[in-house]
């Protein structure tokens, strides 16, 4: 299934159905007032995009709606991470993965696993990632040149 394209409002809302593995349009509503101060109208519109944009299914029942997720919560990160570092030149990638890695909450488990990743990659890894900008006189390739 395609991932669609979401705003931060529309990532707001999937992150509490993803959490819930599904929930009613009442306790939608009541995170969101709780979280961001949403109106009720908000969080419906919001809801009624991603069921557009085919990220929700929704089935009623009784008098609301019950929504669950048509796209699951780590494909989605993953993508959107791969586009975040696909629009950037890939010489940059490893310091801006750096200044990431210094500001997110990160658990032992997590680190070691990095670890043993970077480890393996090592070995094989060129002294330095090309810059693939698309203009010759670009930032990155007058760093090298100096």
């Amino acid at each position: 299934m395609e991932i669609p394209e979401m705003s931060r409002a529309e990532w707001e809302v999937m992150r509490v159905i993803w959490t819930e593995g599904g929930a009613d349009t009442n306790d939608i509503i009541e995170v969101l007032r709780a979280k961001q101060n949403w109106s009720d109208s908000t969080t419906k519109t919001l809801l009624r995009r991603l069921v557009g944009k085919q990220a929700l299914t929704t089935v009623k029942v009784g008098r609301q709606f019950h929504y669950s997720p048509l796209i699951k919560e780590q494909e989605t990160m993953q993508q959107n991470a791969n586009e975040f570092f696909d629009r950037m030149c890939e010489m940059k990638q490893g310091s801006v993965l750096v200044d990431l890695l210094k500001n997110l909450n990160l658990s032992k488990p997590d680190i070691e696993t990095m670890q043993a990743v970077l480890a393996d990659r090592h070995d094989n890894a060129p002294d330095m990632v090309a810059c693939n900008c698309l203009m010759d006189d670009c930032e990155c390739a007058m760093e090298v040149a100096k």
